[in-house]
């Protein structure tokens, strides 16, 4: 039976050329003029921003650079009639210990903190995707553990009105377009067979109780000014562990989605529902819960995390008409414990494998984790095997911007929504990786990573025409440069 992912599949395989994968991609925005150029003539520059893996560069414009130059032995080949999946947006997560610690600043460094994020204006980088835990976390500001009803009959986000929500409030009104994710980590324990939000599973006997449960959430925070667009109904079902987290298999999260679609449509709401929502090492348990709700037109595909796994297992969820959705990944120091080192490797890693190769693998976002984490990785009250950081770092009132504010920023502020990614030839990891978009104004934006250990000389060529750029080991730049839509 044909049905709504099918009819995607064919606009998104990924095709080989030489040994190169020809990619599909979104479309960008940059500030600055970035608009078709007049009588649809070929575009003659590219605006360029830059930063380097030694952080000299920080999302730095440098002088616009001509398409006059000769084709090098490392060409990035823009066809803008092969068009994949419209991008959605970037971001992170405002969890309790990012709210706890933002909401700390003084009124003015936070106003200014947030325009960063949230606005693309000047130096901000216009974030517009936030995924939300609902209830607790493993980052959350204090103990204990919470829900939305620890005590059956209870149901209250009166802990999310202290700090997150507000935050996000403010968020919204600084940039109205951000679309928010709601992902609980566990059902109240009274639901699970546990008996504790700690590991454990979902009772059969509660799939109702807890689709309600869900559906309060979204009509709670609706209440509180905030819109949930799209839901998972478990962040990371293979991995129970000493935090809030709950067992759910493909089987159980495919007749749950059942009873919470009927719920949400009961309800009179709209939200999207996605599968999974963990590592790129199983993507058969995506493929199993798609396969087995596809007739529920709101289960739209499957969100994905890094910590397992290679980021083309995307694609097989692309293949089969599902959208993709990239929702977490948590920034880590260096084994070294170098802060240099820290930002070096972590630029370079984040833009290369969930940037370019996740997008170039079907993904319509790039979502990290914290949004903001303190000198210590915290507060947090799960396991970081080396110390976790987030979008920014906040000591006292101090900010910084970590290499994530950065491998964020050259997408999010030059890429739109509704951008849709299209063809280019890229390097294999370790080389010069590139990903491109057309935004819906024809204006083009390349994300390009030289993820090798040496400066390298690369080409940018579309309609015959090529620009010559050097670009060091381990830094990324994002061209811009006018276009006509494709169509």
């Amino acid at each position: 039976m044909t049905h709504r992912r099918r009819l995607a599949a064919s606009a998104t395989a990924l095709t080989l050329l030489a040994g190169t994968h020809l990619l599909l991609g979104p479309s960008a925005r940059a500030d600055g003029d970035n608009s078709p150029a007049a009588g649809g003539e070929a575009a003659t520059a590219a605006q360029v921003w830059v930063t380097t893996a030694d952080g000299g560069k920080r999302l730095e414009r440098g002088a616009d650079v001509a398409f006059d130059g000769a084709k090098q032995d490392i060409d990035l080949a823009v066809d803008a009639s092969e068009k994949g999946q419209q991008f959605t947006g970037a971001g992170a997560s405002v969890t309790e210990a990012s709210a706890r610690l933002m909401s700390g600043l003084p009124d003015g460094e936070r106003e200014k903190l947030m325009r960063s994020l949230f606005s693309a204006d000047g130096d901000g980088i216009g974030l517009d995707y936030l995924r939300q835990p609902l209830g607790g976390s493993d980052f959350v500001a204090e103990l204990p553990y919470y829900s939305y009803e620890d005590e059956q009959g209870s149901f209250s986000v009166g802990r999310d009105t202290e700090e997150i929500l507000p935050l996000l409030r403010e968020a919204l009104g600084i940039n109205p377009d951000i679309r928010v994710m709601g992902t609980p980590w566990s059902a109240p324990a009274w639901m699970k067979d546990s008996g504790k939000l700690e590991g454990g599973s979902l009772t059969e006997e509660h799939y109702e109780a807890y689709a309600g449960y869900l559906v309060k959430a979204v009509q709670a925070y609706a209440a509180e000014g905030v819109d949930i667009d799209d839901l998972t109904a478990q962040n990371e079902p293979l991995f129970e562990t000493t935090y809030p987290s709950m067992g759910m298999s493909a089987a159980q999260q495919a007749a749950f989605l059942r009873v919470l679609d009927e719920k949400l449509t009961a309800a009179g709401l709209d939200t999207d529902l996605f599968a999974y929502d963990h590592n790129w090492d199983k993507p058969e348990y995506p493929l199993e819960v798609l396969d087995k709700t596809q007739d529920i037109d709101r289960v739209q595909g499957a969100a994905f995390h890094c910590y397992g796994g290679e980021p083309e297992a995307q694609q097989q969820v692309r293949d089969e008409g599902g959208r993709v959705f990239f929702t977490e990944c948590s920034g880590t120091d260096s084994e070294s414990g170098d802060p240099d080192d820290t930002f070096a490797d972590s630029l370079t890693w984040q833009t290369e494998n969930l940037v370019v190769r996740s997008l170039r693998s079907g993904s319509e976002t790039v979502v990290l984790w914290n949004m903001a984490l303190d000198q210590n990785g915290g507060p947090h009250f799960g396991n970081c095997d080396t110390r976790c950081n987030g979008v920014v770092e906040i000591d006292g009132g101090d900010v910084a911007r970590n290499a994530e504010f950065y491998s964020l920023g050259h997408v999010s502020k030059f890429v739109d929504r509704g951008a849709h990614r299209i063809g280019s030839t890229t390097q294999q990891p370790g080389g010069v990786e590139d990903v491109v978009f057309e935004n819906p104004d024809g204006s083009r934006a390349a994300v390009v990573v030289n993820s090798s250990d040496s400066t390298r000389k690369f080409s940018v060529t579309e309609s015959g025409s090529s620009l010559a750029y050097e670009l060091p080991a381990g830094a990324v730049a994002t061209f811009t440069w006018p276009g006509e839509p494709a169509g």
